[in-house]
């Protein structure tokens, strides 16, 4: 009953925005030119993207918020980053972990699979507030599977001051690796890691290899993670050297 009165929401908004529009498109065909007509129906056609995902992101059920996503990924593809937008991202990211439902005592509004989603998608809006976002889930969040989609983004985005979100990742590794070690999340921060390292200043590069030092020795993850965190040491080992050897012939 409630995805009915929802989905019949949707629809007379759409309607009413149509309606709008059409008056609108009628308007500036008499008083300006084509491009104004452009302006004007890419504007209302946002508008109108922004509705429906504002009103499908509301609703109560996994279902309609898996088909809200999919709504954000195509406006966000067409060029629609607007504050409705991202707001709606950012709930969607956030549900369940940074804001809770609760009938009876019992959260209701626990979708990981909505937060794994929605956390990639902020991969393609890369700004400061996207990148503070992430790391606030990270913060909140416990289920692996989410957690290595914000990494994954964060490492897409690599914003121009690594240090916070490394530092991020590096706390989120280790609580992780105490209380639920997960190889598939851990695969994930040493590929982050590499992707960020490049521009780690010399503070936050320790951080990094100590948190390879720390999954490489953990033998509750499996074999190829913990290759793949030695051979990454190795490998920023290698390039500390030679950066070193480059300044000592230089003088």
């Amino acid at each position: 009953m409630k995805l009915t009165k929802k989905l019949i929401m949707v629809t007379v908004m759409i309607a009413a925005a149509a309606m709008a529009f059409a008056q609108s498109q009628s308007v500036q065909k008499k008083s300006s030119g084509s491009n104004n007509e452009t302006y004007v129906e890419n504007e209302y056609l946002n508008d109108i993207d922004t509705e429906i995902i504002i009103g499908l992101a509301e609703a109560d059920d996994l279902d309609t918020k898996l088909v809200a996503l999919q709504y954000i990924n195509d406006a966000i593809e067409d060029g629609n980053t607007s504050e409705g937008v991202i707001k709606a991202l950012d709930t969607l990211a956030g549900e369940g972990v940074l804001s809770e439902s609760r009938t009876n005592g019992r959260k209701v509004n626990n979708f990981p699979e909505v937060r794994r989603q929605a956390c990639l998608l902020m991969a393609k809006v890369p700004t400061e507030h996207t990148k503070n976002q992430l790391i606030n889930i990270m913060v909140a969040e416990d289920e692996p599977m989410v957690l290595s989609a914000a990494v994954q983004s964060l490492g897409i985005i690599n914003p121009e001051n690594t240090s916070e979100v490394i530092e991020a990742i590096s706390w989120i590794n280790k609580r992780n690796a105490a209380l639920n070690p997960t190889s598939s999340l851990a695969w994930q921060v040493v590929d982050t890691y590499e992707k960020l390292a490049p521009n780690a200043d010399n503070r936050t590069m320790r951080v990094i290899s100590g948190s390879l030092t720390e999954i490489a020795g953990n033998y509750r993850y499996t074999t190829p993670v913990r290759d793949k965190a030695k051979a990454l040491l190795k490998k920023l080992s290698n390039s500390s050297s030679g950066k070193g050897s480059s300044k000592a012939d230089a003088k």
